[in-house]
């Protein structure tokens, strides 16, 4: 059997200090999924690749990159539509999940089911604790587990929750919530949202009709965090499964990596 194809296309890394630390992630989760999961090839690009041909034959591609007005999906909204009606799973890590409202954010709850929207939902660095997980693949072998991150929440969701499946959920404390309202520190929805005690989706999946799958994922600023064995398991689950590669039972467990090696993808 071919193996199946993952196109990870990695931003420029943004922020320093370990920070949004695009190609250093994603070079690591590709050589984990080459390493570990017999039936995928991972290949990594930074920036869009600009040969058409990099994305045949693909089962999902999966963008970790700085987000916004300058995403560096918009200028190609046509090509992953293209893509994603050919049933080709699509994820957003991160900063990646944001996107100007309208024709973008359209999109982008077209491909993957939800989004981050200025003015709705917010960006503040806190300790997001799971409790429990959903009965799916993404979650194989997961335990409860804690982690600080810029974890984004309140995102927008298609109407309804229509085909979304909340994979890590966590209630937000009112300490997020400090700054003054703005495009993404806070607003008076995300305000009621929290004070009503209502869990926050940070990752979540769709089925989509086209065949395809979507992920959608919003903590990963860290770099350091991707030796925490939870977060990996479950993102190299969700990787595997937006690929449509079936997941093992007990999840993809991969040694933990030091600090030394870590650094050794910056």
């Amino acid at each position: 059997m071919s193996k199946k194809r993952i196109v990870m296309v990695a931003g420029k890394a943004s922020h320093g200090g370990g920070a949004h630390e695009h190609p250093g992630g994603c070079n690591l989760l590709a050589d984990l999924l080459n390493k570990t999961v017999p039936d995928v090839e991972a290949v990594v690009y930074q920036g869009w690749p600009t040969d058409a041909a990099a994305f045949e034959n693909t089962a999902a591609v999966i963008v970790y990159s700085d987000g916004g007005a300058r995403h560096l999906c918009i200028p190609h909204l046509a090509q992953i539509s293209e893509l994603a009606e050919k049933g080709t799973g699509i994820a957003m890590l991160h900063y990646a999940v944001e996107v100007p409202k309208g024709a973008p954010g359209e999109r982008f709850l077209d491909w993957i089911g939800g989004y981050f929207e200025t003015h709705l939902s917010v960006n503040p660095y806190w300790t997001a604790t799971f409790t429990a997980f959903p009965e799916h693949p993404t979650t194989r072998g997961l335990e409860p587990f804690a982690l600080e991150d810029e974890w984004y929440y309140h995102m927008r969701f298609r109407e309804n929750m229509q085909g979304v499946t909340p994979l890590l959920s966590a209630i937000a404390p009112a300490s997020t919530l400090t700054r003054s309202d703005g495009p993404h520190s806070g607003n008076p929805h995300v305000r009621k949202s929290v004070a009503n005690g209502e869990p926050q989706h940070l990752a979540w999946g769709v089925e989509r009709a086209d065949g395809g799958r979507g992920f959608g994922f919003t903590g990963g600023h860290l770099h350091s965090n991707w030796a925490d064995d939870r977060l990996r398991k479950f993102i190299l689950n969700a990787i595997t499964w937006t690929a449509q590669v079936e997941v093992p039972e007990g999840g993809i467990s991969t040694p933990t990596p030091t600090a030394a090696e870590l650094e050794a993808y910056l």
